[in-house]
């Protein structure tokens, strides 16, 4: 059986991302952060919808309009494709770990 909470990966000093599973219409990954943040060059902005949950630790996020917020344990939100992102920071002292669905929505 396998669990999001196990194998963390042991190197700190760089985010890791995990395909669980991967298909046309949605992708779900596993993201271990330890402090890290957005890169430098700018915002995320994604074509595909991102439903994002932190299972542990904390992370920031803030969207180009200014709007900010903080996600702990439990808290999730869903992203609209589009919607220009990043994240600020992470926790420092322990992994942040989120699981994150990329999704496309289809029209009917």
């Amino acid at each position: 059986m396998n669990n999001v909470l196990a194998q963390l990966p042991e190197d700190t000093s760089m985010e890791h991302f995990s395909d669980i599973i991967k298909s046309e219409n949605v992708r779900i990954e596993r993201i271990v952060s330890y402090g890290q943040s957005s890169p430098e060059h700018g915002w995320y902005n994604q074509e595909e919808h991102e439903w994002v949950m932190v299972l542990s630790g904390y992370g920031i996020i803030e969207f180009e309009s200014g709007e900010v917020m903080r996600l702990e344990s439990g808290d999730f939100l869903n992203i609209q494709a589009g919607r220009k992102h990043r994240v600020v920071t992470t926790s420092a002292d322990e992994a942040t770990i989120w699981l994150a669905v990329f999704y496309r929505q289809k029209d009917y």
